[in-house]
């Protein structure tokens, strides 16, 4: 059972049958149609030769389908990953060129280490380093930056830049080189796929097809854009136009590569590489717990980490550049009927042959019609409902949202990544330093206690209960200590005050310090502190201290023994018996 653990493989292929084999076939023959001009298109965006795109979509895909625990998980080059090969890359070398080339080795090689240490340690938790709307935020700037760099394979121009100001500034300086060639090329291609996105699924189910076989017939209109552009190249002889074309694609298997042992480069990689790897693993792990969810299956996080991480150094020694799981092509993937990993395994078969014996039809496909595959591909991405629906939700979730948007759009890939990691950590802290905390009351004829300004309660001006909703940390210890004197002073009759634990899971030592000191100041001044509703693992904590035999309180078991006990303490001190039912309401009435 440990074994299988680490290599899935051993659980799923036990029960491996006839009828599933069909399945996997068919979904690995649809997703191989869908992937060869992707792994092209996606190549040539991270500045790679097309080629690089075929070995990446081999290898890593076995791989992955070794010690991955998704069923439909799709591994190979995406556009995201693929933007961030280029920027990090770009740094060492020209795009294209052998050193450029090696940097991406390199960035494989270390993804692929960090992700299979980090499954080792079982550090899936730290992809939570980043909040959902950082992601989507990233990764809408992201397919905006993407889509904008593809424009100038569309028009057939020159144009660089890694952020929006210098594309654009870049664009507009080369417009009027525009060729018109390309451009048609680029606008029907485009326009095409955009149609086939939309309305080829209607129009076969209108002529009677069923809904799924027509779904996955649009999902391979890729693969048509792709014949009839090569066709129009060949027919109209436009690459003697300055249509700019594929080329020669080696025919061959993926190569055998070794990584560039350089401390130096690689010092300069490991950041760029730690940050592919997260935003690798939270694109490939949401959708693989997406797809999951639908079949009533489970992934294991961790285990995941370690099936990215051989992907990519699989990768890193077949040619290949950093991947991970792509949304599209695991969609297609679920939808065509995977069941196991083994449909990777069968896809990357399928890239193989077509590596082997399809290249030399891809010469001349137009690189404007790779650049209207990622243009549609990508747009998918940008989402602009999201940030209207966490405006209304959470401003400061927006905030951090719209800034990521604006660091990676303004200044490039990377700092968005760190401004998105920053933020999101910055945002924690924050919320943990000021965690809710509500005055509360009894609801009248009830054991409950709630807020006295959401609801009619009956409080007593002698008692005050504070319920703290968050576990106390060095991060709101003086914060504590703050708001209970705060409220203390605005109660001149009080004699008790009650911390109400029931939220709270745990009390570190900056925390338990502030408790006792807020023990002693009130015990100066003439009133207890009762802690109630104690969690057992926080109290086992606050019995090793010396807090419970300090504390000129009681630890009650529940908030309603508290009250009603220490009303009657205090009615006996005073001497004049108060009935409950006798207070006035406070709060929101």
């Amino acid at each position: 059972m440990k074994l299988a653990r680490y290599l899935p493989i051993l659980e799923w292929g036990r029960g491996y049958g006839g009828v599933t084999l069909t399945n996997d076939l068919v979904a690995a023959a649809i997703v191989t149609i869908m992937l060869i001009p992707q792994s092209l298109a996606y190549a040539m965006l991270a500045g790679l030769p097309p080629e690089i795109g075929l070995y990446a979509s081999i290898l890593p895909i076995i791989a992955y389908a070794l010690f991955g625990t998704s069923r439909a998980l799709a591994v190979g080059p995406v556009a995201v990953i693929s933007l961030m090969t280029l920027t990090a890359a770009s740094a060492i070398a020209p795009p294209g060129s052998p050193d450029f080339i090696a940097a991406a080795l390199i960035l494989a090689f270390l993804s692929g280490l960090i992700l299979i240490v980090m499954g080792v340690l079982r550090l899936g938790f730290l992809a939570n380093l980043l909040s959902h709307p950082v992601v989507s935020g990233f990764i809408t700037a992201s397919g905006i930056i993407i889509a904008t760099s593809q424009l100038k394979s569309v028009l057939g121009i020159k144009a660089s830049g890694e952020a929006m100001p210098e594309l654009v500034r870049t664009l507009v300086e080369h417009a009027k080189d525009t060729n018109p060639y390309t451009l048609a090329i680029g606008l029907v291609s485009t326009g095409f796929l955009f149609w086939v996105r939309k309305g080829l699924k209607p129009l076969l189910i209108g002529f009677g097809m069923a809904a799924r076989p027509a779904d996955l017939a649009a999902k391979a209109g890729p693969i048509v854009a792709v014949a009839l552009s090569i066709l129009a190249v060949i027919a109209f002889d436009l690459e003697a136009k300055g249509v700019k074309v594929v080329g020669d694609i080696p025919q061959s298997l993926p190569p055998f590569t070794v990584p560039v042992f350089d401390p130096e480069l690689w010092q300069r990689l490991v950041v760029p590489a730690l940050l592919l790897s997260i935003i690798g693993f939270v694109e490939s792990v949401s959708v693989a717990q997406t797809l999951a969810a639908k079949k009533r299956q489970r992934i294991v996080p961790d285990q995941e980490l370690i099936g990215l991480g051989a992907a990519n150094v699989a990768a890193a020694f077949s040619g290949g550049y950093p991947v991970t799981g792509g949304f599209a092509r695991s969609v297609v993937n679920f939808d065509a009927g995977a069941e196991t990993p083994a449909a990777g395994a069968f896809t990357a078969i399928g890239i193989l042959l077509a590596a082997l014996f399809l290249t030399p039809l891809l010469a001349s496909l137009p690189i404007a019609t790779l650049a209207g595959t990622i243009i549609v591909a990508v747009l998918s991405l940008v989402d602009f409902k999201t940030p209207r629906a966490i405006w209304r939700y959470s401003k400061p979730d927006f905030m951090a949202m719209a800034a990521t948007i604006a660091v990676t759009l303004l200044v490039g890939v990377e700092p968005g990544v760190i401004a998105g990691v920053g933020l999101s950590l910055a945002l924690f802290l924050w919320r943990a330093s000021r965690p809710h905390a509500a005055i509360v009351g009894r609801v009248p004829e009830t054991e409950h206690f709630r807020n006295v300004k959401r609801h009619k309660v009956f409080t007593d001006p002698r008692i005050l209960t504070i319920r703290i909703d968050e576990s106390l940390t060095y991060l709101n210890a003086r914060w504590l200590e703050e708001f209970v004197l705060e409220q203390v002073s605005e109660h001149a009759d009080l004699r008790h005050l009650i911390l109400m634990c029931s939220a709270i899971n745990g009390v570190d030592a900056s925390a338990l310090e502030s408790i006792e000191a807020i023990n002693h100041r009130l015990a100066d001044g003439g009133i207890k502190l009762h802690l109630s509703e104690v969690k057992g693992p926080v109290m086992d904590a606050l019995e090793k201290s010396h807090l419970l035999d300090d504390l000129s309180g009681k630890v009650w078991l529940s908030q309603n023994e508290a009250f009603q006990s220490l009303i009657r303490s205090s009615d006996a001190e005073d001497n004049a018996p108060l009935s409950p039912d006798n207070m006035g309401p406070r709060g929101m009435i």
